[in-house]
């Protein structure tokens, strides 16, 4: 309804738009393009309420077979839990995830699958438990949205996700902290020494030798 109610608006403007003066058809185009802009933004909310991004994956979410084709694309398999109405959700979407250098360096490096925290979609545990999303949800323990989730580079045995999980990051982050957590995983950090507040600090410090934390 929505959607046909602006056509017909715009329909009018396009009509009527030569009768007008040149102040009138400026300001008319200023608000087409908020309206374009307007429902541009809204088409990336999907049916079930979460906030879409078109690199993410569509599985049949069995955990270990998305492990398996994550590690035959050279990338790592990331679960990120979401739900209807979440702002940290929509805050991580439209600010952090549309930031060109995050979005490319986890779209190089892993495969996303979202999960949504009380859905009803099929699941299959790396212990071979089927579940729902929210029976996932509860038998992991994840109770806050968004939860990401970073799973190991190879499937472990008898193990559930929340058990097999090399890190996992509660809550909506400022870019610096999402992304370095991606990376830190990547660089499997969680194998070494240095633990990822360490990394995220020394980061932090290069980022701001180099000038790029007041410039962005």
């Amino acid at each position: 309804m929505v959607d046909r109610d602006i056509s017909g608006i715009c329909h009018n403007w396009i009509k009527e738009d030569a009768m007008r003066p040149l102040k009138s058809r400026t300001a008319v185009s200023v608000i087409g393009m908020i309206i374009f802009a307007f429902t541009a933004q809204a088409a990336t909310i999907g049916e079930d309420g979460l906030h879409k991004q078109d690199w993410f994956a569509l599985t049949f979410k069995d955990v270990a077979e998305d492990i398996e084709s994550a590690g035959e694309e050279g990338k790592r398999l990331v679960i990120i839990f979401e739900q209807r109405g979440c702002i940290y959700c929509a805050r991580m979407h439209e600010d952090i995830l549309s930031d060109p250098e995050v979005a490319e360096f986890l779209k190089t490096n892993f495969k996303i699958v979202q999960y949504n925290m009380f859905g009803d979609e099929e699941v299959t545990d790396l212990d071979g438990d089927i579940l729902t999303e929210k029976t996932a949800a509860r038998k992991w323990g994840y109770v806050f949205t968004p939860t990401i989730v970073f799973l190991p580079d190879q499937i472990p045995q008898g193990a559930s996700v929340a058990d097999a999980a090399v890190a996992t990051m509660p809550g909506a982050f400022g870019k610096w902290t999402f992304l370095n957590m991606f990376k830190w995983v990547n660089e499997k950090g969680y194998e070494g020494e240095e633990h990822f507040q360490k990394y995220h600090a020394r980061i932090i410090n290069d980022l701001r030798a180099a000038g790029r934390l007041d410039a962005e």
